[in-house]
């Protein structure tokens, strides 16, 4: 078995839950493995702990060239709940292997990555490998909760850890797609939507359910909601998403018409739903709360709504949630912004030629997520971000539902075709 793939099993098995509470284990007997294997390599990680559990571990390789900047390599170690009662086929936190899959909760967000990276920098260590610059390995805590206790507190309380870092690379990018039966393309993130999620309330007149009430903070927050969810925000096509799906038509030769950008989206199948997501803003209700008996109409009722907005929109978004929702519904949140960069300079060269290396004739395209990762947090450091976590995928796999859901797995041979490309990448960038 290749080292990346029983590193990935291993941190598999690892439930590194993160709940948003402190319900969870937390990271670090996840942290400590790691920092153990880079340690049996000859690193001396600096492991962090800012809270009871929430580990991250951090090193670096020197690189040939001090007069250039650094790269950082990130990965978050935690994970969403899963249950296995939910429909998984497999347990979730067993790292089993089964028709060429690793199965198991963060196969895919992201412990595939975290392996990979791992891997590549063990063998760097142990072979005397130099590569052309500076190379930071973080494996960080708490990315699914915003980052407060992994890159969010690693910037504000240990930059220095990341000092002449100016560009980075980590998830949600490198992953391929079929544009034809002897094409394909590798999407690199060049984007992201910013994230807001709000915490709504209501106030009303509380009383006896028996009675009539027409001043109801339920009905009132359910009212709101509704025109929320049928409210759609303006088509925007930005710089990423008009060069992925122009690049898709020359692929295809199926011409793309940039005044009907949501018709070249709707021919992309199951990429469909991410890719549509970044045309516009997007604001979706996730919890509701209110009352504690059911004959008693409670005075408060509140709700959660997740925000997202496209670069450059923030100021407008939140104007336009607020004359949706309406002046009775009071309104605070919490924002991580959007980030964006071009698609151009040496390190995406040195992708995509990675990339051709392993695959002749795959081409990289850029493209915008339309959820957050931690270079939201990195950002702060002036760090220029890309999403390129290598995989090459079977075609069929509906890869953009293996996120946060049932059955997460990575192909075997994914994972290992991505360990190679970003070997490549990171002895040549």
């Amino acid at each position: 078995m290749h080292e990346v793939v029983s590193l990935a099993r291993e941190l598999i098995r690892f439930d590194t839950t993160n709940t948003g509470d402190e319900r969870g284990a937390g990271e670090r007997r996840a942290a400590e493995f790691v920092a153990e294997r880079l340690a049996e390599a000859g690193y001396e990680p600096t492991y962090v702990e800012p809270a009871k559990g929430r580990g991250n571990v951090v090193v670096r390789l020197p690189g040939a060239d001090a007069s250039r900047d650094a790269l950082l390599v990130h990965g978050h170690l935690d994970v969403v709940p899963a249950d296995g009662r939910d429909g998984w086929e497999l347990p979730p936190f067993e790292g089993e292997i089964r028709d060429g899959y690793l199965w198991g909760r963060g196969a895919i967000d992201m412990k595939h990555m975290v392996a990979m990276s791992l891997a590549v920098a063990r063998r760097f260590k142990r072979d005397g490998v130099v590569p052309p610059r500076d190379i930071v390995f973080a494996f960080l805590a708490d990315e699914e909760d915003g980052g407060h206790q992994g890159a969010g507190w690693l910037v504000e309380h240990r930059p220095e850890l990341f000092e002449g870092v100016r560009e980075a690379i980590s998830e949600v990018g490198g992953f391929s797609v079929d544009v034809r039966d002897d094409v394909r393309a590798y999407l690199v993130e060049t984007a992201e939507k910013g994230s807001m999620w709000l915490r709504l309330k209501v106030r009303g007149t509380a009383g006896h359910g028996s009675m009539v009430h027409t001043d109801n903070p339920v009905a009132k927050l359910a009212a709101a909601l509704t025109r929320l969810d049928r409210h759609r925000f303006p088509l925007v096509l930005s710089e990423p998403v008009r060069d992925f799906l122009a690049g898709v038509s020359e692929l295809t030769g199926v011409p793309f018409d940039p005044d009907d950008p949501e018709a070249a989206v709707a021919r992309l199948g199951s990429l469909a739903r991410m890719i549509g997501a970044t045309l516009r803003d997007t604001a979706n209700a996730t919890m509701l709360s209110a009352g504690s008996r059911s004959n008693v109409v409670p005075s408060v009722a509140e709700a959660t709504v997740d925000g997202r907005m496209l670069p450059g929109r923030e100021a407008a978004f939140a104007r336009e949630l607020a004359e949706v929702l309406g002046p009775e519904v009071e309104m605070d949140w919490d924002e991580l912004p959007p980030v964006q960069t071009t698609f151009d300079g040496r390190l995406v060269d040195a992708m995509a030629a990675a990339i051709e290396a392993e695959d002749p004739g795959a081409r990289v395209l850029p493209y915008m997520l339309s959820a957050g990762t931690d270079a939201k947090s990195f950002q702060r450091l002036g760090i220029r971000h890309f999403g390129f976590a290598p995989l090459r995928l079977p075609p069929g796999l509906d890869f953009t539902a293996l996120f946060h859901g049932v059955n997460e797995r990575v192909p075997i041979d994914g994972l290992e075709f991505g360990e190679r490309v970003l070997d490549r990448l990171l002895r040549t960038c």
